[in-house]
């Protein structure tokens, strides 16, 4: 068994490690945003369902010899593509839609490798039948996901910290011909054993296998006689499981900032799912799985609801623990209709083609028809749905008890929620809970006056599988569906404009039509405001936001002596910084973001009014740069501003030493860099200060907190990086600076090194 298990083990390893790998190489070029991870993940489990669909071909059409041969023919190929790190002509020229670039670059970089290495699974697992006829092969799938979780795991905390890009891509190659060797090992032992007119010669095995574990209790039906409502379920399950892995990692990403840990947590939970149902049916318990599930659909509704007014902790922990509750029903699910082992590839096959529906929905589908995002609330509604299917195909007490018990869990934990999150004291969980019966007297009164009577009298649905019991979770899925309607009604209900592509969602709200000298529109990235404008003159004119005259870009701009100036801005939001240019001057503003320029023309004035000569480059502020000097076409800037927030995701490559070596190439001598780092939930002040001692440049904090008067103006902290120390001793920017505060000890940000874990509030 062991060449099979170390083979199983050592592709799993390099699948999954490669993903967070390729990743790095590839989020800089395309913006930093969490659309990249998205795209990555559906080139992943679209080549994933190739691998087992080339597996499952070649296990029912060919025999075990020419098995061996075809696949060690393809491992030597696999080899011929290394090494794996893309090279700089994939480096996108604009800004048009990345997606069918990414999954290019991903295709002919690292597609036949993965290719290979996505068969593994699947096809170790029939030859290790062939190999073993009478032993029970789905054992090995949990090792399999154990090597993925491995991976995932090992990554953030032990790879990424302790070796460059290129060590990593070096060690990952180097282990892929480790796992060649596995491959030819694994090969023999089936040629040897693989003699004609032996038992699964013709690549089956006998179909007298058990299932895992010797499970009686959870015997699969006969190969011929799977059901095809049964076969439905083996695509729908994980298709919805897919469907919320990217929606919460999507979640994740937008409002923190797009890291491998963000990545590697919520497909860790997803793997580690299908670790547990598969090793052995007892781990699973639907009553208890379906409980948590129902639990925390409710605490997402309120984590969705609530936005940042839940702490960053709360929110991790609430929607991972939901997408774990959601997996595990769905593996769970799955395993247990699971068929006899000679049908194992073509149930691994329905396994993948849905983990690749759902991730094709999310990544290409739903930004085409959504103006939103809104997977997470369909995936977390279907799969309501489906616990209902479930239970009245199962007869299931279970699942419907434990939908009832989770239903009525939310009245503790969510004012429990509420109250953690205003920092109260455990005395004031009362008040909370009074609140949260108040708001949502109306559902609970709908739901749980069902599930009580379930529980009532002799007729109580509860006692035993009757068909009412079916309709009462049913009951629950229609309620779920009505409360995340009305969260999706509510989050846009001000929203004159909503906008969505591979960057994000953009809303714009009309605020006060009908009082002239207060009327503005406000736009909106995600859940963070982008800036605002007032409609009337001469409110029109004022810079607002984070950019206002007290804030330390205000008071940089108002302090550079050189006329006319030549400004510099990375993020355009509303255009507000061309509220500060004067007549001669120029503005150049990057960003990549097609439909902000769109509506920062159409429903903001800011660069239409500015007597400033505004130029707007399209593309990765980066990129651009790096381009233009590559053109000999340094630019100059007085001043460069950094301000290019995606939601509150922060864009790590832009805030690296090889970024700032580039910003400082198209600076002026005396030009300053001002960096914009407001953020509720990281502490980027010791990142940009350790750049500028790395760089031999003096850092000026400046956080500013405009008086209630003027509301229009925000809190904002922006950071003045320079040489020009006549600036920084000016009066105003010397009182406006804050205190050497003492910060955490990190290293410098480099392009192959960048921990946010140490930064975080």
């Amino acid at each position: 068994m062991f060449p099979f298990a170390f083979t199983i083990f050592a592709g799993a390893f390099l699948l999954f490690a490669v993903q967070p790998l390729i990743g790095k190489y590839i989020l800089p070029w395309f913006g930093g945003g969490p659309g990249v991870w998205t795209t990555c993940l559906l080139f992943f489990q679209a080549a994933l369902l190739g691998g087992y669909y080339y597996a499952h071909l070649i296990a029912t059409r060919l025999k075990p010899r020419r098995q061996v041969l075809l696949h060690l023919l393809l491992v030597a190929v696999a080899l011929a593509f290394l090494p794996i790190i893309p090279g700089a002509q994939w480096k996108p020229a604009g800004s048009a839609d990345p997606i069918g670039r990414i999954l290019l670059l991903l295709t002919l970089c690292i597609g036949a490798p993965y290719f290979i290495l996505s068969s593994t699974g699947p096809l170790m697992q029939q030859w290790f039948g062939v190999a073993n006829p009478g032993r029970s092969p789905w054992r090995l799938y949990a090792l399999s996901n154990t090597g993925s979780l491995l991976a995932l795991l090992s990554y953030p905390f032990f790879f990424e910290r302790f070796f460059s890009r290129q060590a990593q891509a070096g060690l990952w190659a180097t282990a892929l011909f480790l796992f060649a060797a596995g491959c030819l090992w694994c090969g023999l032992r089936i040629w040897r054993s693989a003699a004609p007119g032996a038992p699964g010669s013709a690549g089956v095995p006998p179909a007298s296998v058990e299932p895992a574990g010797g499970d009686a209790r959870a015997m699969p039906p006969p190969a011929s006689a799977v059901p095809a409502f049964d076969r439905l379920l083996w695509f729908t399950l994980p298709a919805v499981a897919s469907i919320l892995l990217l929606a919460t990692t999507n979640k994740l990403c937008q409002d923190l900032a797009v890291i491998p840990f963000l990545w590697v947590l919520p497909l860790s939970l997803y793997l580690l799912s299908f670790i547990i149902c598969f090793d052995h049916p007892r781990w699973y318990r639907p009553g208890l799985f379906s409980a948590l599930f129902a639990l925390g659909a409710l605490t997402d509704v309120y984590l969705l609801v609530a936005g940042h007014d839940a702490r960053l902790p709360q929110q991790v922990a609430g929607y991972t623990a939901t997408l774990f509750a959601a997996c595990m029903l769905c593996h769970g699910e799955v395993f247990r209709l699971r068929p006899a082992p000679s049908r194992l590839t073509s149930f691994y096959l329905h396994i993948a083609a849905g983990g690749a529906t759902g991730a094709f929905f999310v990544a290409v589908v739903a930004p085409l028809l959504f103006d939103r995002f809104l997977e997470l609330q369909i995936g977390l509604w279907l799969l309501s749905y489906l616990v209902g299917v479930l239970s009245f195909r199962r007869r299931s007490l279970a699942l419907a008890a434990g939908t009832a018990l989770g239903v009525l869990g939310t009245v503790i934990v969510i004012p429990a929620l509420r109250a953690a999150a205003r920092s109260a004291s455990p005395a004031d969980f009362a008040s909370q809970l009074r609140g949260f019966l108040g708001d949502e007297w109306l559902f609970l009164a709908f739901v749980t006056a069902g599930f009580v009577a379930g529980f009532s009298g002799r007729g109580g649905w509860l006692r035993e599988w009757r068909l009412r019991t079916g309709f009462a979770i049913m009951l629950f899925s229609v309620a779920l569906g009505l409360r995340l309607f009305a969260q999706i009604c509510d989050d846009s209900r001000a929203a004159v404009v909503t906008s969505r592509d591979f960057y994000g969602v953009l809303k714009v709200f009309d605020h006060h039509p009908d009082e002239p000298t207060s009327h503005y529109y406000a736009l909106v990235h995600g859940v963070t405001s982008h800036g605002l404008q007032f409609t009337e003159f001469p409110q029109c004119t004022w810079p607002t936001s984070y950019y206002g005259n007290t804030s330390g870009l205000g008071l940089a701009l108002e302090d550079l002596a050189t006329a006319p100036r030549r400004i510099g801005m990375v993020g355009l939001g509303t255009g507000t910084v061309a509220a500060y240019g004067r007549t001669g001057e120029t503005i150049r503003i990057y960003e990549i973001d097609p439909q902000v320029e769109r509506l920062a023309r159409s429903r903001f004035t800011y660069l239409a009014r500015s007597v400033a000569h505004v130029e707007v480059v399209m593309g990765d502020a980066r990129l651009s740069m790096e381009r233009e000097l590559a053109e000999h076409r340094p630019q100059n800037y007085d001043l460069l501003a950094l301000d290019a927030f995606s939601s509150d995701a922060i864009p790590v490559h832009l805030l690296t030493v090889e970024a700032f070596q580039v910003y400082l190439r198209h600076l002026k001598p005396r030009g300053v860099i001002a960096v914009h780092t407001s953020n509720r939930y990281l502490n980027l002040r010791p990142v940009v200060e350790n750049i500028a001692r790395h760089l031999g440049l003096e850092a000026v904090t400046i956080s500013d907190d405009p008086p209630s008067r003027r509301w229009w103006e925000f809190r904002s902290t922006w950071i003045l990086v320079t040489r020009n120390y006549g600036l920084l001793a000016r009066s105003d920017i010397q009182l406006a600076a804050s205190s050497p505060d003492p910060q955490p000890e990190i290293g410098v940000w480099t392009d192959d090194h960048a921990s946010v874990y140490e930064i975080l509030k």
